[in-house]
């Protein structure tokens, strides 16, 4: 069995006095092998700005007394938009030469969720999960049905040329000459001018001002993927979940494994029933659930406290928080003071 080194920060925020409340957001653009050694600095300052301008979007809605729903589902949409990122239009392509988008969104209040899975026109996957959360007695909607719903609900959509990258389309060429089909990190060598491999999602996690979860996921899948494969970012409880008694969570990473382990209602149960705080929950799952099947990825974590973890087990993953007093984290790789309290994190008595 491989044997995998965890990062978790955890981001501590405390309720503050007087007139300003409490929230904080936090995103991700996916997890995997990046290494600072593979980045310029303009390629970093690239990424970064993103992440950046995606934290600003969610933090105006919540300064403004804004909803987290409102929010995870801006600073994804905003993700989505970027081409930078697997998801919306960074998607990658399946072996057809196309695009099959996945969302889900989730509200902590009440346990209302939407999702939707195998789309290939609207503009901002996340947005349509948002819809069928609000507009519709379902959960999770697909492929055709999916596409009728996104024409009678008018939402956005785009050509298929919209979603259609440079990069993506290497990607797909390369997958098929070796007949795999690739996670956005796979590769068996790592070159210093590389496109970095990595786990492609975007996601979002926040607590409002009422104290609100809200959990959003949003992604292309694979590359070269086949059979109308699915993968965790739009199945409730695997790859996103949100519930004001514990926490909220968006992952990314090899989805079988976190379907296989239900890993973001993991972390709920863990805190809910085990009693664990949110950053000993989250690393056990990545570490003792996830790294137990050999598989990789990471994950964002808000609790109904407004405390944000960020647990991966890959050489990096694109993050980034904020909180009430505006000031903002963002990284891209993993710091090895951030492994300081490891081993009290994963052990459950």
């Amino acid at each position: 069995m491989k044997n995998y080194t965890i990062t978790i920060i955890t981001i501590l925020i405390f309720t503050m006095t007087g007139n300003a409340q409490n929230f904080s957001l936090a995103i991700h653009g996916g997890a995997g092998r990046l290494l600072d050694k593979n980045f310029s600095d303009s390629r970093k300052a690239k990424y970064k700005k993103a992440l950046d301008s995606a934290l600003t979007i969610g933090y105006n809605i919540l300064a403004d007394s804004g909803t987290s729903i409102e929010a995870c589902e801006a600073a994804v949409s905003f993700l989505e938009d970027c081409p930078l990122f697997n998801a919306g239009k960074g998607a990658v392509f399946n072996a057809e030469g196309s695009h099959e988008m996945d969302a889900a969104i989730m509200n902590g209040a009440n346990l209302n969720a939407g999702s939707v899975t195998g789309i290939c026109s609207a503009k901002n996957p996340i947005q349509v999960a948002r819809t069928i959360m609000d507009s519709s007695s379902h959960v999770m909607l697909s492929g055709l049905g999916a596409e009728e719903f996104i024409r009678k609900q008018e939402i956005p959509i785009a050509d298929s040329g919209y979603f259609d990258v440079a990069r993506r389309k290497k990607q797909l060429e390369k997958a098929k000459a070796k007949s795999v089909i690739m996670l956005d990190h796979d590769r068996t060598e790592i070159t210093p001018n590389d496109e970095e491999y990595k786990y492609g999602t975007v996601g979002a996690v926040a607590m409002d001002i009422h104290g609100d979860l809200a959990a959003a996921t949003s992604t292309g899948g694979m590359t070269n993927k086949e059979y109308g494969r699915i993968g965790d970012s739009p199945v409730i409880g695997a790859g996103t979940y949100a519930n004001n008694l514990t926490c909220a969570v968006s992952c990314t990473g090899h989805g079988e494994y976190f379907m296989r382990t239900l890993a973001a209602y993991d972390v709920h149960a863990l805190m809910y029933y085990g009693g664990l705080t949110v950053d000993r929950a989250s690393a056990y799952v990545i570490e003792k659930k996830i790294a137990a099947l050999e598989g990789q990825g990471g994950m964002i974590v808000v609790d109904k406290n407004g405390t944000i973890v960020f647990a991966f087990n890959t050489d990096g993953m694109y993050r980034g928080s904020i909180t009430q007093d505006g000031i903002k984290e963002i990284k891209i790789f993993k710091v090895q003071s951030d492994l300081e309290n490891l081993k009290v994190n994963v052990k459950v008595e």
